[in-house]
């Protein structure tokens, strides 16, 4: 590829890191699933979710190397997906709508934090579309250089995207008990909104991707 930023281990790092930052402090879904968790458990809990990228994205960097002509021709599978992930965070919204501080029910015992981040990382549409756009044609540029020169842009990318996420949720945990109750409450509805917010997005887009 001409002209290529990518031409060793360094420029690598430093390119994948500034998209791993940009990402993991984008707003998003699960950005506020990193904060719910944190909020409701732990930093421990939020942190989890944080990592949930190491988890979904790494086959996604496959499939998007493999296929990425192929997903691109394909709007009917991506709307499919896309719809999956509205309704994923619809009910996750209602459930922090519904939040009461110092009620009788408190958050479940098993918060399975991996696990919501997991499945709200494998329906949302961005990872696939970073990497079937931006990150696998990079990565196959940084590969041009070198399997070390590709090492380095996802140690980059994915460092920044899952630590970024994981100071998130530090910080959240170090104010969020300062909180009084019903701020607490106010903070919890607030992202019951916004995770409404991306799944009417979400539904939007994939009526978008059947139209098409």
């Amino acid at each position: 590829m001409p002209g290529s930023m990518i031409d060793g281990p360094l420029a690598a790092a430093a390119t994948g890191a500034a998209l791993g930052l940009s990402a993991g402090l984008s707003p998003g879904p699960l950005l506020a699933l990193v904060i719910v968790q944190s909020l409701n458990y732990s930093v421990r809990e939020g942190a989890k979710v944080a990592a949930s990228p190491l988890v979904t994205d790494l086959p996604i960097v496959l499939a998007a190397l493999a296929l990425t002509a192929g997903l691109a021709g394909r709007p009917v599978l991506l709307g499919l997906l896309t719809l999956g992930g509205a309704v994923y965070l619809g009910h996750s919204a209602l459930a922090s709508l519904r939040f009461r501080p110092g009620g009788q029910g408190p958050a479940p015992a098993s918060p399975k934090s991996l696990q919501k981040g997991v499945l709200a990382n494998l329906l949302n549409p961005s990872p696939y579309l970073f990497w079937g756009t931006v990150g696998a044609p990079l990565l196959a540029q940084a590969w041009l250089a070198g399997a070390g020169t590709a090492a380095a842009f996802l140690a980059g990318f994915f460092g920044c995207l899952v630590g970024s996420k994981v100071l998130v949720a530090w910080l959240t945990g170090r104010f969020g008990p300062l909180l009084g109750s019903q701020a607490y409450a106010l903070v919890m509805r607030g992202l019951g909104l916004m995770l409404l917010g991306y799944a009417g997005w979400f539904a939007y887009t994939a009526w978008g991707l059947f139209t098409q």
